[in-house]
């Protein structure tokens, strides 16, 4: 298995660059990125962006681990709408185009919502439409992730929809295309299951895996917590991944991020998995000068 991590762990103000040479430092061999709706990897890119980007990581020694995007909890391909629909499915089309030049192997994909209750207004979908709706959209979508080359992995989050393995796992077979499959994220399942079961349910259907851990006395966001902090049982996931021969990109998923010297989870991120992965830690840790602001 090869050591990621999530952009979304870093700073929201840094750049593309600087999160590709934190990673690098901090001991990752890749890192995913994510298509957002306007900035260096927007709706808009194209391959002089992606030229750009690509020459980044070559020249850090670093791969692109995925592509993710936040863009679905506004454009639901469960929503009522069906123009939302639509924009759901352009945006999947678009991620699926920017990752074959990438040359990823797999996007992360939300599948809609029956509910979302950290989105403030979201609709609430009725289960059955919900689940009909996302399995036309993917249904759509699966020549053009042919075409390209790139499978739609759908992501296990907090939105009231497939909520078990089998549920998903017959969500994934129903749709019978080797480009559909699971991006599994360990810490999502922790309140209400258990992601070594999960893992073992849902076998060679795995695409891509992300790393978070979580607390359930805490509850709720404020759960989630640095990983090794939380109540993932990561012997029995790292078990369960190589039981299913399991050996893409875990990818690290670390939100929030820290209040102060937020750089910091990155490399203490980093040495985590190490400790998970039965690597031996690199104990790499940033110049304190640029927490400070010194030069």
């Amino acid at each position: 298995m090869k050591k990621g991590i999530n952009i979304w762990s870093f700073p929201g103000d840094a750049s593309i660059s600087d999160c590709i040479r934190l990673g690098k430092e901090a001991g990752f061999e890749g890192i995913e990125l994510s298509l957002n709706q306007t900035g260096e990897l927007g709706l808009q890119a194209g391959d002089k962006e992606v030229q750009a980007i690509a020459a980044q990581l070559k020249e850090a020694d670093l791969e692109i681990a995925g592509l993710a995007t936040g863009l679905y909890w506004e454009y639901p391909m469960t929503s009522d709408d069906p123009a939302v629909r639509e924009k759901a499915m352009d945006i999947c089309k678009k991620q699926l185009e920017l990752a074959s030049a990438f040359g990823v192997d797999a996007i992360l994909v939300i599948p809609g919502a029956v509910g979302v209750d950290f989105v403030p207004g979201s609709a609430v979908i009725d289960y059955e439409y919900a689940y009909e709706r996302a399995q036309e959209s993917i249904r759509k979508l699966v020549p053009y992730a042919e075409s390209a080359g790139v499978a739609i992995a759908l992501e296990n989050v907090w939105n009231k929809f497939l909520l078990s393995p089998l549920e998903l796992r017959t969500f994934i077979d129903e749709i019978g295309s080797e480009y559909v499959g699971s991006y599994f994220d360990v810490g999502n399942v922790v309140h209400n299951g258990y992601p070594e079961h999960w893992i073992r349910i849902l076998g060679e259907r795995i695409k891509k895996v992300h790393f978070k851990d979580y607390r359930r006395q805490a509850g709720g966001l404020h759960g989630f917590v640095d990983l090794l902090a939380g109540d993932v049982n990561y012997p029995a996931v790292v078990e369960a991944l190589r039981l299913i021969g399991y050996d893409n990109y875990v990818t690290a998923e670390m939100i929030p991020a820290y209040t102060h010297y937020s750089e910091q989870i990155i490399f203490n991120t980093s040495n985590a998995m190490d400790a998970i992965l039965g690597r031996t830690p690199s104990l790499r840790k940033p110049d304190a000068r640029q927490h400070q602001g010194q030069s």
